[in-house]
């Protein structure tokens, strides 16, 4: 795993599985981890750092690395990194994968929820629909 910018060839793979990335172009607030396989990106997830309130972004696999465990190294190496960075918890919202991010130990809770660093975030409050899923991961105990 390694820390990339965003680039055209990040913007296709996430264009390719339909997930937004309009904020994630020129921007700080969001740190992306990618996994190469002959040169090429074929897994990337990113960790939108808001003080001990983290935001993963992007989970995205390559069509042709689907199934062989990627996206869960993918989720245990950013989790990882947040722990590092002083997390107490990691949130994310999805449309397809809840049921990923259940056997990941992730937990669905209702977007009132949302600390207010997370819920204004354009990933939250813009980008991704109503109906999708918010989900939670704490490391506080």
């Amino acid at each position: 795993m390694q820390t990339v910018n965003f680039n055209p060839e990040i913007g296709k793979l996430l264009a390719e599985s339909q997930l937004p990335f309009d904020d994630l172009i020129d921007t700080d607030k969001v740190t992306l981890y990618s996994h190469e396989r002959d040169g090429q990106i074929v897994g990337l997830v990113g960790l939108e750092f808001h003080g001990d309130e983290i935001l993963l972004r992007s989970l995205v696999i390559a069509a042709s690395e689907r199934g062989v465990g990627l996206g869960a190294k993918l989720v245990s190496y950013a989790e990882k990194k947040a722990i590092a960075s002083g997390a107490k918890s990691i949130y994310l919202l999805t449309t397809t994968a809840n049921q990923f991010f259940k056997r990941l130990g992730y937990s669905a809770i209702n977007r009132t929820e949302a600390p207010e660093s997370i819920a204004s975030t354009a990933q939250f409050s813009d980008l991704c629909p109503s109906s999708a899923d918010f989900m939670v991961k704490r490391f506080d105990g």
